[in-house]
């Protein structure tokens, strides 16, 4: 897939308030500081499309941008972010959850996952839950460039292998860095396919 435009259309601070076009959406999540926004603007090629900060936590709004006026790629708020009120927190987990089950238009979510670390209790809860519920996802590790390319892999199948305690049937991963643009033609790849058997139907 070429990305030839990409445009940011609205932040919003519920599911019911987001665009009503019926176009399929892809959601990008993660922990606070995994490099989500640089992940977006890799992947459009559009450096400046969502903002980057050195500041975790800054998304606090459902944020979509429509990539070539044909699917939006949505920009949810980080989970788990400790200098966050509980109340914020709780908000801001009610409007995920709450986009993230009502969302009829919402086709895959991609988790996003620091490879330099091992599975975290708050991102194995996240896609357990992802599961029950029954949402397609994929897993994103980011910030491959901080580690060499065997060890990169090495630390995704051992985070992998370790749902095999629960999952019988693993979800996709993809192994990126923003910096390198690594992993961004096998993600749009497999959006595109998605995006092919969604016109079939």
């Amino acid at each position: 897939m070429i990305i030839k435009k990409s445009e940011f259309v609205i932040s919003a601070p519920r599911e019911s308030m987001c665009p009503k076009d019926g176009k399929a959406e892809y959601a990008f999540i993660g922990r606070s500081n995994v490099g989500k926004s640089s992940l977006i603007n890799m992947l459009c090629n559009h450096k400046g499309l969502a903002k980057t900060s050195a500041t975790p936590g800054k998304t606090l709004l459902i944020n979509h941008f429509i990539i070539n006026n044909e699917w939006y790629l949505v920009d949810l708020p980080g989970y788990g972010f400790a200098k966050r009120s509980k109340s914020v927190q709780q908000q801001l987990d009610q409007m995920i959850r709450g986009y993230i089950l009502q969302r009829q238009q919402l086709v895959n979510v991609f988790v996003l996952i620091d490879i330099r670390h091992e599975q975290q209790k708050i991102d194995r809860e996240f896609i357990d839950w992802l599961g029950m519920s029954g949402i397609p996802f994929s897993i994103v590790f980011t910030k491959a460039d901080k580690l060499s390319p065997s060890k990169a892999k090495s630390n995704a199948l051992l985070w992998m292998n370790t749902l095999k305690d629960a999952w019988e049937e693993l979800p996709p991963f993809f192994i990126t860095s923003s910096e390198k643009k690594t992993g961004r033609d096998e993600i749009l790849d497999y959006i595109d396919q998605i995006n092919t058997s969604l016109d079939k139907q």
